[in-house]
């Protein structure tokens, strides 16, 4: 029932046109309708009293208004109108002068159109002439030298140089190298005779520069020169001419042949190259000259012992009769010592110096070692290894005096000892052919003990054309020649052609030990009751020991 009357209420209320605009002001939200407000604050300008009157008169006074707002801009309008058409009398006037001045114009253009062109030609050329000229000026200024330049590199009378020289000479180096730049466009011809300029030029100072530097260095006498800057900046110029140091050096070392006097030049070269290295930069001309020059006097060195060597092998001279070393191998480890001593006084680094010694011993040693045994070839076993002894110990005195000669060393003391090992051999048959023990050591060498018996000996014995006697009576003959010493050292000749005490004394103890110790074979066996041999302490009556204790 409510909802009914509710229903019937909204009916009226729509139909009642009062309402309904009630309805909508008082649903107007004035606070965000600006245009609103914007009205109501005009309003409040004219609109001051509020009455029945004023509300009835309030279309007509907003009208009246309004009309009034738009007289006033009439009037405002009407004084701009005014200007602008005078603004506009004046700007026709001005066009109208315009177009008579153009016209004028036109007609004096007309009059003056070949004028005109000549002068406009005119200047265009000689925009281009002025071009020309600048750049003929750069390139004079780029590619050609100033009388005054010109005149200092010619030098004065007195041949003096002056700082200007070297900026000159700069100059010219510069155009000779931009004339490459001519020379790949279409400039070839120019190019070509610029260079060609530019070339005499450079050879005609750098033949001054060289003189004058040379002449400068012959009056450094003393020992702590005091050195001019413009000596520094002639040997910096030089730098560009190489081959004034190189051929001169050079020239010095192909005609040397000493090998003394080239290795002293290969060390003084390093040691300029070492100091030069730490003054100038790695890729300066004159230190790749120092290093070339360096590596011809190392190479010419070398070529030099190589071809000593050779010529000893070409003529091998023939063992003195004292078997002691040759007048060739005597001057060869003189010369030897001469190129170590230079060695020993470089300023060179420890691994360079250690290749060096290699090097110069493999030119040296081996060839000599080599011609020893082409020496010795025609002499016997004996006599062979004692001059290979003295030889050897020769070339090993001279060594052990320098160092980096270790494994020389040890390679001459193992060859050494292998020629000894030939002398104590033979002496010690020797001495047991001389007493009359060498067979029967040989018929025990061939034989195990256990199976060596008299049989065997006296067979041996009576095969050679002894007997038993015989054999009793060169066991006494040995040890009477052991008992009175004198003997078996007389027996000691081979040894004595080895010129050193040390060898010498260590080869007759080793040859006497081995007698000794074939002498404890051969009693050994004969006292042996295994081998059944009759009397044995009669046929030996010393023992072993008794006979070293008489030899040593």
């Amino acid at each position: 029932m409510a909802n009914k009357d509710e229903k019937d209420n909204n009916a009226q209320t729509a139909a009642n046109p009062l309402s309904r605009k009630l309805n909508k002001i008082l649903e107007t939200r004035l606070d965000n309708d600006k245009e609103m407000l914007e009205a109501l604050k005009a309003l409040s300008i004219f609109f001051t009293e509020n009455n029945l009157r004023s509300r009835r008169n309030l279309r007509s006074d907003i009208e009246k208004r309004s009309l009034a707002i738009n007289e006033e801009f009439l009037s405002a309008f009407q004084a701009v109108k005014e200007q602008l058409d005078s603004v506009y009398s004046d700007v026709q006037a001005m066009n109208e002068c315009c177009q008579d001045m153009t016209n004028r114009l036109k007609a004096a253009k007309a009059k003056t159109h070949h004028l005109i062109s000549q002068t406009t030609s005119l200047h265009n050329e000689s925009q281009k002439l002025q071009l020309r000229e600048q750049v003929a000026n750069a390139f004079l200024e780029k590619f050609q030298l100033k009388p005054d330049e010109i005149k200092i590199l010619r030098g004065t009378r007195d041949g003096g140089l002056h700082a200007d020289f070297f900026k000159a000479l700069a100059k010219v180096k510069q155009i000779h190298s931009d004339c490459k730049f001519l020379l790949r466009t279409n400039h070839q011809t120019a190019g070509l005779e610029i260079m060609e300029s530019m070339a005499l030029h450079q050879e005609s100072a750098y033949e001054r520069l060289y003189r004058w530097t040379q002449n400068q260095c012959r009056q450094v006498t003393q020992d702590t020169p005091d050195v001019s800057y413009l000596l520094c900046q002639a040997v910096e110029a030089l730098q560009d001419r190489p081959v004034l140091l190189k051929v001169r050096v050079e020239q010095v070392l192909v005609s040397e042949q000493d090998p003394v006097i080239l290795y002293k030049l290969d060390n003084l070269l390093k040691f300029y190259h070492h100091t030069i290295t730490q003054i100038i930069s790695s890729e300066a001309a004159l230190l790749t000259t120092v290093a070339e020059i360096q590596d011809l006097s190392h190479r010419m060195f070398f070529n030099s012992l190589t071809s000593h060597a050779n010529r000893l092998l070409d003529k091998v001279e023939l063992p003195p009769p004292d078997l002691g070393a040759t007048s060739s191998l005597t001057q060869t480890l003189q010369l030897l010592r001469d190129v170590l001593a230079c060695h020993d006084a470089s300023v060179v680094r420890i691994d360079d110096k250690k290749q060096d010694y290699k090097q110069i011993l493999a030119c040296v040693i081996d060839p000599l070692l080599q011609m020893c045994s082409v020496s010795a070839s025609r002499l016997n076993a004996v006599d062979m290894a004692a001059y290979m002894v003295n030889s050897i110990h020769l070339m090993n005195t001279t060594l052990s005096l320098y160092e980096f000669t270790d494994a020389r060393l040890e390679m001459l003391n193992a060859q050494t000892e292998a020629h000894l090992d030939t002398l104590v051999s033979e002496q010690a048959s020797y001495i047991l052919n001389r007493v009359g023990l060498a067979q029967m050591y040989g018929s025990i060498q061939q034989h195990r003990p256990e199976h060596v018996s008299a049989h065997i000996i006296d067979t041996h014995y009576t095969v050679s054309g002894l007997s038993g006697v015989s054999l009793n009576g060169a066991i006494h003959s040995c040890l009477k020649a052991a008992q009175v010493q004198v003997g078996i050292h007389n027996f000691v000749i081979f040894i004595f052609f080895v010129t050193i005490c040390q060898s010498r004394a260590s080869a007759k103890k080793r040859s006497v030990e081995l007698v000794c110790q074939a002498y404890k074979q051969i009693y050994n066996a004969i006292i042996d009751p295994k081998n059944n041999y009759r009397d044995g302490q009669n046929i030996v009556p010393r023992t072993p020991e008794q006979v070293v204790h008489l030899l040593m």
